[in-house]
């Protein structure tokens, strides 16, 4: 079977160079981060510090989810991440009655995580209003939000479910409001500033509070607990890392942390360096700074993107085709396959990527990549085992009469008559995939898998379009030339009478 024949190798052969090219030694330390510009400095200052003792480290930077870190941590993905007092007891540790420091530090023990600080500040949450809004109705207080109900609030999804977020503070101060969105913490900033929205949450470090004139509404109810910035640490570390990380302990004053989130979020200055100049400046540590070119960061990401697609389109298609032939042959299992197969493409990526998380660690994959892989697989598995399926079927029963009349068994049947018939169908299917999947793997930087999607994310939180398009045009670019590449393969893998036919 020529598509076979083809296809097959060049697939198994693609899975080797995307393991050898894009294969790297794990890192001594491996630090992340939260999708939020502060969370971001203080992994670039941990980076630092560990990297200045000689180890190798990796930053894992802008992870979406508290609970994607905390599990990753645990799981030994990650070694060190920033974190907050308030998180620890409201969310990640609710239930456990923890009432001060100490008997917080007592129950990370007990799960192998060191805690190192408090680091110095106090970030926590608060509602926000522009000032003159809140000076026109006479809020001054969260309480005074029950006089109106009619006000559009907007707060960070992980904002919207955690325990020590917006459910607990609705019923805490008897919050009604008829309209209440989730949206990322970085837009909801642009949208208050545009009217979209009257009442937000902020971090009471951000650089954007005295940028854009918001006020600040008074906790009156004392509904949130002091989030103490700390970094969490596991306690099969590197000592000499520990050690690096325990110099930040009572190191970063508010102010100097306000100060260093605003040269990022508003001046543009990129995390490594705001963080390299604190190390320098209060600890003494002399760093080098790697600022990467474009030419160099396009070189990582697409390196990146490349391998969640390759391996991810390379293991649907060695698996799609033979299920799309099953279900050819059998009705009946073929529409239990291809159901299953649709019920996959119903559920939401990020959804998606987080269920995948603790079964691939269970099955002993390591790092960030793995998940996205799998949640790129299952994606890639429809179009291929449907079109297989559809094109296999759609072969006339006059050729097959006449291939058996030819006294062509089953298999043989299969492999040079129904296959190269269908072959145009497959190639849409595989095609149609892998265009999906480029587009899909974007979304692999919510859980630190790098590719294009990083960039964009990053420039979102930052405002910044060059960086949002620095992964979005190449990521359209990748896929225009997918498509030419299934392009060109379908004239070389089907047959030119059947090119011709279709052609017509």
């Amino acid at each position: 079977m020529r598509l076979t024949r083809t296809i097959l190798p060049c697939v198994a052969v693609l899975l080797v160079f995307v393991a050898v090219a894009c294969g790297e030694d794990r890192a001594d330390v491996r630090i992340g981060s939260k999708s939020f510009t502060e969370s971001v400095i203080l992994g670039e200052i941990a980076t630092h510090l560990v990297r200045d003792t000689g180890l190798s480290v990796e930053h894992r930077r802008e992870i979406v989810g508290t609970r994607i870190l905390w599990q990753a941590l645990l799981a030994g993905q990650l070694d060190a991440y920033p974190e907050y007092t308030g998180t620890l007891i409201q969310e990640i540790l609710a239930g456990q009655s923890i009432e001060n420091d100490d008997a917080l530090s007592e129950a990370l023990a007990e799960v192998g995580i060191v805690m190192v600080g408090p680091l110095g500040f106090n970030n926590t949450y608060a509602m926000g209003m522009l000032k003159d809004n809140a000076r026109r109705l006479n809020v001054m207080s969260v309480s005074d939000l029950r006089k109106h109900p009619d006000l559009s609030f907007g707060f960070s999804n992980e904002f919207m479910a955690r325990g020590d977020g917006w459910p607990g503070l609705s019923k805490t101060y008897g919050l009604t409001p008829a309209n209440v969105r989730g949206l990322n913490h970085d837009l909801a900033y642009r949208s208050i500033v545009d009217g979209t929205l009257d009442v937000i949450d902020i971090y009471t470090t951000d650089a954007e509070i005295e940028e854009y004139g918001l006020a600040m509404l008074e906790d009156d109810l004392h509904y949130f607990p002091r989030y103490d910035a700390v970094f969490l640490v596991r306690d099969d570390i590197e000592p000499t890392a520990l050690n690096a990380l325990r110099k930040l302990s009572g190191s970063i004053s508010q102010s100097r942390m306000v100060a260093m989130n605003a040269r990022v979020k508003l001046h543009g200055e990129p995390e490594t360096v705001v963080g390299a100049e604190f190390v320098t400046e209060e600890l003494g540590v002399e760093t080098e700074i790697e600022v990467l070119t474009l030419g160099q960061r396009l070189m990582h990401t697409t390196l990146d993107h490349l391998t969640l697609v390759g391996i991810s389109l390379g293991a649907a298609i060695l698996i799609a085709i033979p299920l799309g032939v099953v279900s050819a042959m059998k009705p009946g299992p073929g529409q239990v396959i291809i159901g299953a197969c649709g019920i996959v493409q119903t559920i939401p990526s990020l959804a998606l990527l987080v269920i995948l998380m603790k079964p691939v660690r269970w099955a002993g994959a390591d790092g960030f990549a793995a998940p996205a892989i799998v949640a790129l697989f299952l994606y890639s598995l429809l179009p291929i085992v449907r079109n297989t399926a559809t094109g296999i079927t759609n072969v006339s029963a006059t050729l097959r009469e006449s291939a058996t009349a030819l006294g062509l068994g089953a298999g043989a049947r299969m492999k040079l008559v129904e296959l190269p018939l269908a072959s145009p169908m497959i190639l849409a299917g595989i095609k149609t995939s892998a265009v999906i999947n480029v587009g899909f793997a974007t979304l692999g930087a919510l859980i630190g898998a790098g590719g294009y999607g990083q960039p964009i994310m990053t420039g979102i939180r930052l405002d910044d379009y060059r960086l949002i398009l620095e992964g979005a045009v190449p990521a359209a670019l990748l896929a225009l030339m997918v498509q030419g590449l299934f392009e060109l393969a379908e004239r070389l893998l089907v047959p030119r009478g059947l090119r011709i036919r279709v052609a017509h």
